[in-house]
């Protein structure tokens, strides 16, 4: 794989995907685009590393995730948090707003504000449903990790979604 055109098609393909993925880890689409188009652009600066020994979708993932990760250690993600603490106002919202929100909106946010070991897990296992073992190949831990850091995401979930029926938390 050398050409753009093959490039382009991974690009067409995959951007969405692995756009979701990094907003997921970093909570800022603006960082997560931008995050994207690193992995695209050193991965084809780098095709010659690429071995295809495997799909190309889990190698941008996991290019994805460890770009997201790199983030977050930043010292700009920092600063830039920081910032927003010190100079937060209180947002207004209105109640029709809240009454529009469906369910899935709600556990979205709620995922979201889980930390990053309990969030990537329950991602990967529900939004693409990847399975145990896959998911600990990907992050490179033991599969027992995978199930606790499972079982402890759902936990988070359920007492923050206190009074929502969610079939996958009541039934988990």
């Amino acid at each position: 794989m050398t050409g753009t055109n093959e490039l382009k098609e991974l690009m067409f393909q995959y951007t969405e995907y692995l756009i979701r993925l990094a907003y997921y880890y970093v909570k800022d689409l603006q960082a997560a685009e931008d995050i994207v188009q690193e992995v695209f652009i050193k991965f084809y600066d780098s095709q010659s590393n690429y071995e295809e020994r495997g799909e190309v979708k889990a190698f941008l993932t996991k290019m994805t995730a460890n770009k997201s990760k790199d983030y977050l250690k930043s010292w700009s993600y920092r600063k830039v948090k920081l910032q927003n603490k010190l100079f937060q106002t209180e947002p207004v919202i209105k109640s029709d707003e809240l009454v529009r929100k469906d369910e899935e909106t709600i556990i979205g946010e709620a995922i979201l504000q889980l930390p990053l070991k309990q969030r990537e897990v329950l991602i990967y296992f529900y939004f693409h449903e990847m399975t145990i073992v896959a998911i600990a190949s990907l992050l490179t831990i033991p599969e027992n990790t995978v199930k606790t850091r499972l079982r402890r995401g759902r936990e988070l979930l359920r007492n923050q979604l206190i009074g929502i029926e969610w079939e996958v938390l009541l039934n988990g």
